[in-house]
């Protein structure tokens, strides 16, 4: 399983590179990586300024082995299960956490960036914005017609969930705190995030949908369609918003790594917290954790 995304990753312009030569080059053994769709662009440039010459000269189904991307769910079992050195993903779900504790496994997460969780609707959707309260009606099923935020003539609201384990799923679960997430219809609950933001772009069908995914993913990734991120309590999420902390739902993503990491994954986490790592995180269009020229503590 691998996300909708190409794997020949060095001839992707979202794939970002050095302007000078990297700081960590392995000569062999790189760790083998995976993660999030959305962070796919992030982790495939840092394979692409510290994997040896050797590795581009493999053909694509080689290249598997060492750089995936299997989506949120699927790559924290494969760090578990000792299928990954290292994955970029969200913050784990309550059940990821638990099937590493079943499983005997000490994960580490490091924060090495920050993104924002967005929610969006169709662009011909006469709302701007909406409350964190007003989310959470909305998601708890208290809310459930669109002119009861002040949007009129859209009807009832279609209220777009994602699959158990996904990282915006998790997110939407956190942003929820104590006020229980209704159970999502069928027809509303998409198993990645291209199918629900091509379902709420889509008018004719879907005018009055809501989805959520995080900012990177709908402004960058996907462009074939078109929606309308929404402010929350006021403020747009902008990078500028993400960095001065005014954004209210801008969170950390992660290198998880486990306890008992080989000395090459340990030395690209280093890296990746350092400026390098870390300007290729900001060119990449996410936020750095620590600065481009400050040495990240990591966890």
């Amino acid at each position: 399983q691998t996300c909708a995304l190409p794997i020949s990753f060095e001839e992707n312009s979202l794939v970002k590179t050095l302007d000078e030569p990297s700081d960590l080059k392995f000569a062999e053994n790189p760790p083998r990586m995976d993660g999030a769709t959305a962070l796919y662009p992030v982790y495939a440039a840092f394979a692409r300024a510290t994997f040896p010459d050797t590795f581009w000269r493999m053909d694509r189904v080689e290249r598997l082995d060492s750089i995936n991307c299997t989506t949120t769910s699927v790559a924290y079992k494969k760090i578990v299960n000792g299928e990954a050195n290292i994955i970029f993903v969200a913050g784990p779900s309550a059940e990821q956490e638990a099937y590493a504790k079943e499983k005997g496994v000490e994960l580490i997460y490091t924060p090495i960036g920050k993104e924002a969780f967005v929610f969006f609707v169709n662009p011909k959707n006469p709302i701007e914005g909406l409350t964190l309260e007003q989310i959470r009606g909305i998601y708890s099923g208290k809310i459930t017609r669109w002119q009861d935020v002040g949007a009129q003539g859209m009807g009832d609201i279609r209220a777009f969930q994602r699959s158990e384990g996904s990282g915006s799923q998790t997110a939407l679960l956190k942003l929820m705190g104590d006020t229980p997430l209704m159970d999502a219809p069928t027809e509303t609950k998409m198993g990645g995030m291209l199918d629900i933001v091509e379902a709420t772009a889509d008018y004719k069908n879907f005018k009055n949908a809501i989805g959520y995914s995080f900012r990177f993913y709908c402004t960058e990734l996907i462009t074939d369609f078109d929606v309308k991120l929404l402010s929350l309590n006021g403020v747009a999420p902008t990078r500028e918003n993400i960095e001065n902390g005014s954004y209210p739902v801008a969170s950390y993503f992660y290198a998880v790594t486990r306890t008992d990491a080989d000395e090459n994954t340990k030395a690209l986490v280093d890296w990746i917290c350092g400026p390098q790592g870390q300007k290729l995180i900001d060119e990449t269009g996410y936020t750095p954790a620590y600065g481009t020229d400050a040495k990240g503590e990591g966890t």
